[in-house]
């Protein structure tokens, strides 16, 4: 692949209103789920990212060999789907794909009577999976580790011939991913539940296939939170559209978060799961330091240490530790790339970041992005405070938010390709 290098310079002020693209997270449910049930409806407002592509691409065509590519979630969703349907397949991804770890989960479906051999190195993909109905029963699985792999055990539960009782031992990470997993088999007609604090009881019940409507991407929205945050003008205002107040994914936590570095949020319809238009202002005030545990919306800390860093805001953020096995070692590759632009952050216990104002002199050098989307939308927006700012393999967007780039432009952004 040709490196590209783009340069992005910030318009004066940020008025604009934004489509923002339909969530990956449900998109990429709502195949798996709708597959099982039988497909006869297409869920409409699908995202067009490169992983939910994968996973339709694979549910239409079902090849003998399923490349996944850099998407994790297709990869862990696709693997219980396989081992639940009949046929033989290989699923494998990029490189970085197959030192992504999948033992828990092959386990947890062997544990279910799944048959799945590593075409590699233990633990990792690719897999050779060949697909059959399975017992289910009671499974132990531990509540730290990827929120994704209970996600894909759940989605398998209802088709299951004895449905499924899964024990979450210990703490429990992304909760609020289990649980819009849960409340979307619901809406297909799973009947399935918490039936304790750390169980999760599935019984066998087919799902009934249904159109469905999926709403805009609350963490897409994180990157114009913090551009409307590092921006100084008060007069400013931004619309994003296609998001819903109580909307069940986790990230929706970013506009509690966002209020306390100085943003309101306004919902232009109050009711409360229809997606509407949502107004982005500056209020008065930010606090002086922010602490907060990202354990059930990890996919928001890049967003925000890197706004607190431009924002001169010290903080101590905790709940970190699904970071290291994401599409890159989040955690050391933001140490890394902030340091470029002066800051010095530091790491704890593999699971927490840490900024006291320490800084050292910035070498400006082009952001690196890791074959990580989040981290090309999490940097992006510092162009604000460092004009000229510039990011190498832009095009890692893709991968959630393809249009990116793009939308930057229509408010205002210049982008130039080195």
């Amino acid at each position: 692949m040709t490196k590209t290098t783009y340069k992005i310079m910030p318009p004066s002020m940020l008025n604009a209103s934004i489509a923002l693209p339909s969530s990956k997270s449900i998109s990429n449910r709502a195949l798996i789920i709708n597959a099982l049930a039988g497909a006869r409806f297409m869920p409409e407002n699908l995202s067009d990212c490169d992983d939910t592509e994968v996973v339709v691409k694979a549910l239409t065509n079902r090849p003998p060999v399923i490349d996944v590519k850099a998407a994790g979630t297709a990869m862990r969703f696709m693997t219980a789907y396989l081992a639940v349907t009949q046929g033989e397949h290989v699923i494998t991804g990029t490189k970085r794909m197959q030192h992504r770890p999948i033992g828990v989960l092959v386990d947890a479906l062997r544990k279910l009577g799944a048959d799945i051999d590593y075409e590699g190195k233990q633990g990792f993909p690719p897999l050779r999976i060949k697909g059959k109905a399975l017992p289910g029963g009671r499974l132990v699985i531990p509540g730290d580790v990827s929120s994704q792999y209970t996600s894909a055990l759940m989605m398998i539960g209802p088709v299951l011939q004895n449905g499924l009782e899964l024990h979450l031992a210990g703490n429990i990470v992304s909760r609020p991913y289990i649980d819009l997993t849960l409340y979307m088999m619901k809406q297909y007609g799973a009947d399935a539940d918490w039936t304790g604090g750390d169980t999760i009881t599935i019984r066998p019940q087919n799902y009934t296939s249904r159109p469905y409507v999926i709403e805009n991407d609350w963490t897409s929205a994180s990157y114009w939170y913090e551009m409307m945050a590092l921006y100084d003008n008060h007069e400013d205002t931004l619309v994003l559209n296609g998001l819903a107040d109580g909307s069940k994914q986790g990230d929706s936590a970013v506009k509690y978060i966002y209020s306390l570095l100085g943003i309101k949020t306004a919902f232009e319809n109050v009711e409360s799961e229809h997606p509407t238009a949502v107004t982005l202002a500056h209020r008065m005030g930010r606090v002086q330091r922010l602490d907060f545990d990202f354990v059930n919306c990890p996919d928001l800390a890049q967003t925000v240490v890197t706004s607190c860093c431009a924002l001169d805001i010290p903080f101590h953020f905790t709940g970190l530790s699904s970071l290291k096995i994401k599409e890159t070692d989040r955690i050391e590759a933001l140490k890394t790339e902030l340091r470029k632009l002066g800051y010095l952050i530091r790491s704890e216990n593999d699971s927490e970041l840490i900024w006291e104002h320490g800084r050292c002199d910035p070498s400006f050098e082009p952001i690196d992005t890791y074959e990580d989307h989040r981290m090309a939308m999490a940097f992006a927006p510092l162009a604000i405070r460092f004009p000229g700012l510039q990011i190498n393999n832009p095009q890692v967007v893709s991968k959630s938010y393809p249009k990116f780039w793009d939308d930057l432009k229509l408010a205002g952004f210049k982008i130039e390709s080195l």
